[in-house]
């Protein structure tokens, strides 16, 4: 297939560039680059790839980049609850605005198959985090970012762009090593700390959250596209595994079997309510998909990369998304 990813110079597009290629698909990527291009830089001769610098917000680069295209893989958009809060009208325009925008173009465009990249924080603070929720339960989003991606599945999957045949992966919360490193993100980041030897603050220790690989949400995207269209048409997918759910004191004691370095506080803060355990039977079921790493994989592999000086500076600006 010729494949459009946005935001591919991202944690999770870089990943899945590479993999796509690899499989014999013709890769176009719409980036404005926000954080550089250095991740792409590993695919940039490759014969079959192709890069257009522009923001999804701009409609005439949105058009061109959608100009002999199969399948649509949305990534792009502001990522997290701090970002968006940081900037609520800037998350509006590009998750909310832009999302629309580019889903309506690629209707209009002849393109039918769109992967659009969610959330399992749209199950936000469950009544009942110890029971497993599925695709079909509640969704109750508890951030802005949440709100968002939920308005948008909704959108796509409600009828209002008839003819769009598309698929939603809620992803659970992300980690590993990736060629657009980020250390804001849980298992990441409490890595870094307890290895720099640094005093680590946790709070919500209590507060289940599922946790899937970088590499695997790559593979997800992957499965959903080369899946029969009957598998995957207007379909939700929670993408992990039903044994990677995780509280954050969990994680902190895998890291604590695997070093003895940094100190560990557990202190109170309410502006992360999120609570939720998910169940990821259907994607496996349904699309044969299963992951291969683990928490304690993913933590052994940040680590590994740390201690051989893969990161200039792990603390640096340019592996978080927001300042």
């Amino acid at each position: 297939m010729n494949v459009l990813v946005t935001g591919g110079a991202g944690y999770v597009g870089s990943t899945l560039v590479p993999l796509l290629l690899a499989d014999g698909h013709r890769v176009r990527v719409l980036d404005a680059l926000m954080h550089g291009g250095q991740s792409l830089l590993g695919v940039w001769t490759h014969p079959r790839f192709e890069f257009i610098k522009g923001d999804v917000r701009d409609a005439d680069a949105v058009r061109n980049a959608l100009a002999d295209i199969d399948a649509v893989v949305h990534l792009a958009a502001i990522v997290g609850d701090p970002a968006c809060a940081l900037d609520p009208e800037l998350s509006n325009d590009v998750n909310v605005k832009a999302s629309q925008s580019l889903v309506a173009d690629a209707k209009a465009a002849g393109v039918e198959r769109v992967v659009f990249a969610s959330t399992c924080s749209n199950y936000g603070r469950m009544a009942d985090p110890t029971v497993p929720i599925t695709e079909e339960g509640e969704l109750r989003p508890v951030s802005l970012y949440a709100e968002q991606k939920v308005g948008i599945e909704q959108a796509m999957l409600g009828g209002e762009l008839n003819g769009l045949k598309p698929t939603c992966l809620r992803f659970a919360t992300v980690y590993g090593v990736a060629p657009r490193m980020r250390f804001d993100l849980t298992v990441n980041e409490f890595t870094r700390d307890l290895w720099a030897d640094k005093d680590l603050e946790v709070f919500g220790e209590q507060f289940w959250r599922p946790y899937v690989h970088v590499r695997d949400a790559a593979r997800s995207v992957r499965t959903a596209l080369e899946a029969p269209e009957e598998k995957v048409a207007h379909e939700v997918f929670n993408v992990g595994r039903s044994g990677e759910n995780y509280r954050k004191l969990d994680i902190v004691e895998v890291i604590q079997s695997q070093m003895d370095t940094g100190k560990v506080s557990y202190v109170r803060r309410d502006e992360d309510p999120r609570d939720y355990k998910v169940s990821f039977d259907k994607v496996r079921e349904v699309l044969g998909y299963e992951t291969l790493m683990t928490v304690p994989d993913g933590i052994a592999e940040v680590a590994a990369a740390l201690s051989a000086g893969a990161f200039e500076d792990p603390f640096g600006r340019s592996y978080r998304n927001i300042p």
